[in-house]
């Protein structure tokens, strides 16, 4: 009989084969909800960190309601998590009901709780917003954020942008 290491070759290819693969942590306090694949929820799945040091928060919004879009008094759910020290960051955010939603993220670099220049931003779409649209409250087209969620889990992409040269762009754009 073969062996490897003292163990049958047989045991130690069916170890292999039964063996999950490593996935990524899903964050956030509903992260169970997704990783079941209970919905409705959205799968944020963030990109385009500047570093991995601070927090990143996540909100959604009713997205039949353009003045309800990043506004604090009208979020539908927020969630904050430390960001990962590496990997993949996917936080998971349920949902009242199917129907369609928008996202934002902030990625506050030195989890002061306070939205500075050095953190980075970033909604559901990957809308180009300039500082003036910003500082002026002027929301990107419902068409560009606005996405629609089932009954299960919908991943949604943010690309974190951060401010350079009077807009907000992605690290190295």
């Amino acid at each position: 009989m073969l062996k490897i290491r003292g163990i049958p070759l047989s045991v130690a290819l069916a170890a292999t084969l039964v063996m999950p693969s490593a996935q990524a942590a899903i964050l956030g306090p509903d992260s169970a909800q997704c990783a079941k694949g209970d919905g409705p929820a959205v799968l944020v799945r963030v990109t385009g960190l500047k570093n991995r040091g601070g927090t990143i928060r996540v909100r959604t919004f009713a997205g039949n309601n353009p003045k309800s879009w990043f506004n604090k008094k009208m979020v539908l759910k927020r969630t904050l998590v430390d960001t990962p020290a590496s990997g993949p960051v996917e936080i998971c955010m349920p949902v009242p009901n199917p129907g369609g939603y928008v996202v934002d993220i902030r990625h506050d670099i030195n989890n002061n709780g306070d939205t500075d220049k050095a953190d980075g931003a970033g909604a559901s779409g990957n809308p180009n917003i300039s500082f003036f649209d910003f500082l002026l409250g002027k929301k990107p087209p419902a068409a560009k954020v606005v996405f629609n969620v089932g009954p299960g889990v919908t991943s949604v992409n943010v690309l974190v942008k951060y401010l350079q040269n009077g807009s907000f762009k992605p690290v190295g754009g």
